[in-house]
Formats: C-alpha cells, structure tokens, sequence
C-alpha cells in the first residue's frame, strides 16, 4: 500500500518519488516481481525508474543535490488519500499494478538481497501440476483480523459502503455457497487462504456436503506470499475479506487485470438473498476503504 500511495503522492503534488536502493520497498518488489538478471543492477534500475518513473539513490547524501526534498514516514505514506475522481485514481493504481506483474518472477534472477526468487506460479504449479493454465478453481481468503480489531474495522466498512458486517470474516457455508452455486463452481476445487486464527471457519466449510468434498488447502511447505496471492489473482472466482489488506491487494490486481469474479462487498436483500452492494472498483474507494484503498 505504501508504496502505491508513494506514487499517487508525486502525481498528485507534481513530484518524483526517491527510494533508497536495498530499502524495504525495493526487497518487497523484488521478492515477487522485477527479478535483477545476470547481476545488471545499471539496467535494474534503469528500468524501475522509467517503468514507476522515480528515482533510486544509494546514500540519503545524494538527495542534497535537489532544491526541494520532502521526506515521509511510511505511516504518512499509508495514511495517504486522495480527493480526485476515483476512475482517475483506479486508472493510475492499476496501471501500477499491471506493470508489476508484467515483470513477475518466474524462479531466475536475484532479489535485492541477492537471493534466488521463487516462481509467482510455484503454489499453483504445486496444487495442480501440469494443469495449472486450464485449472477452474475459486479461493477463499479467510482472515480474522485479531478478533475485536477486526470486528470494528469490518463495521466501519460495513457502514461505508452497505455490505454486512460480519458474512466476509465469518465465511459461512451459506455465505460461500451463495457465491458459488450460481456460477456452477460448487464442482470445482475451493482453495482456503487462512491466517489459522479461527480453525472453526475451515471445520464447518469441511463438513459441509457440497462444499466439504472440493476444499484444498496450500501444502504448508509450498505456501509463501507471492504463490499464494498469484493463487487468488488467477482464480476464476475470489471471495475475500475488504478488512485485510491481502484481500485488498488480492481484489485490486484481479480488478486491474480484468477479472470480474471479486466477491467482497455483500449483504442480504430483503427476499434473504446474498447480494453484492457496490462495484468491483470501490476497493480503491477511500470513501470505502479509508486509508487501505
């Protein structure tokens, strides 16, 4: 999130955003995408620069040279908002977002710490093989925000922008099967992201008759952050939580890639159905989402 807000902050304020190289940003990039290949640091950084159109810098000693420096913490740079048009802000987000994972690591090259990458595709290689390009699965992301913490910061969404307070935390079988059944996925395999904090969420969807028998999980020792969330990204159906922020960055990058299939904000109509409350795009909405959009 800082990192894009960082971003949006230079747009909007007609600035260029300086990052120290080896900083937390560039170890967090280049965990997952934008791999330096056959140690060409020069044309490394040549690329980020005019691929985010920023500058990188070695020592806080070079940024002297600049007439004007504004330094921020990364608590600002995540408090960040913008008041713009939101169409302007979700096309200047996603075009971020698209550009990262056109440079996505495949398992080559060095990461700033000059460590071998993993493979983005390395937890979908791993649950279905060679079947990975034609696989028709959906993911549930399921996290439960500390208990209270997360109760508050879902009712705060919740009255946002309309959606029940508490159907994405719980993830009930019904919660789950109203979003499934009507696209025919209830026969295909369920992935579950947890945070393992509620283990009754994941009891109850496994003795459930329809649901128990598709659900996979991530074999512990091929899960990590890059695999799992390319595992969310490519599914063809995501039910995720708007109160975390993986969630968040799951559902941004499958709405900036074109996947429509996001299931975050629902609640019950009046005839008792599960219905969604607003578009797919008002994840980037700071009226929604306050500071996490």
């Amino acid at each position: 999130i800082e990192f894009l807000h960082s971003l949006q902050f230079a747009k909007d304020h007609d600035a260029v955003v300086g990052v120290m190289m080896g900083s937390w940003p560039m170890h967090l990039i280049t965990d997952m995408w934008l791999a330096v290949h056959d140690g060409d640091i020069a044309g490394w950084r040549e690329f980020m620069e005019q691929a985010f159109c920023i500058r990188t810098f070695d020592s806080p000693e070079e940024t002297e040279y600049y007439e004007k420096v504004i330094h921020m913490e990364t608590r600002e740079l995540f408090m960040y908002t913008q008041d713009g048009p939101l169409n302007q802000y979700v096309q200047f987000q996603g075009k971020i977002i698209r550009t990262l994972y056109r440079s996505y690591n495949n398992g080559i090259g060095l990461n700033m710490r000059k460590k071998p990458v993993n493979d983005m595709c390395s937890v979908l290689e791993a649950i279905f093989g060679n079947e990975q390009h034609s696989a028709v699965y959906s993911v549930v992301h399921s996290r439960s925000l500390e208990g209270e913490p997360g109760l508050k910061l879902m009712r705060r969404i919740a009255k946002n922008v309309g959606c029940d307070p508490v159907a994405a935390l719980d993830m009930t079988p019904e919660y789950v099967k109203a979003i499934l059944a009507p696209r025919g996925m209830l026969e295909h395999p369920i992935l579950f992201i947890t945070d393992h904090q509620r283990p009754e969420i994941l009891e109850r969807l496994l003795e459930d008759p329809e649901i128990g028998p598709n659900i996979r999980l991530i074999p512990e020792e091929a899960s990590w952050v890059g695999g799992d969330i390319t595992l969310a990204v490519m599914a063809d159906v995501f039910i995720g939580n708007p109160a975390s922020t993986f969630s968040g960055f799951i559902a941004k990058s499958r709405v900036s890639l074109g996947y429509e299939a996001n299931y975050m904000f629902r609640k019950k109509n009046d005839d008792g159905k599960w219905v969604d409350v607003c578009e797919k795009i008002r994840i980037f909405d700071h009226k929604v989402m306050d500071v996490m959009a």
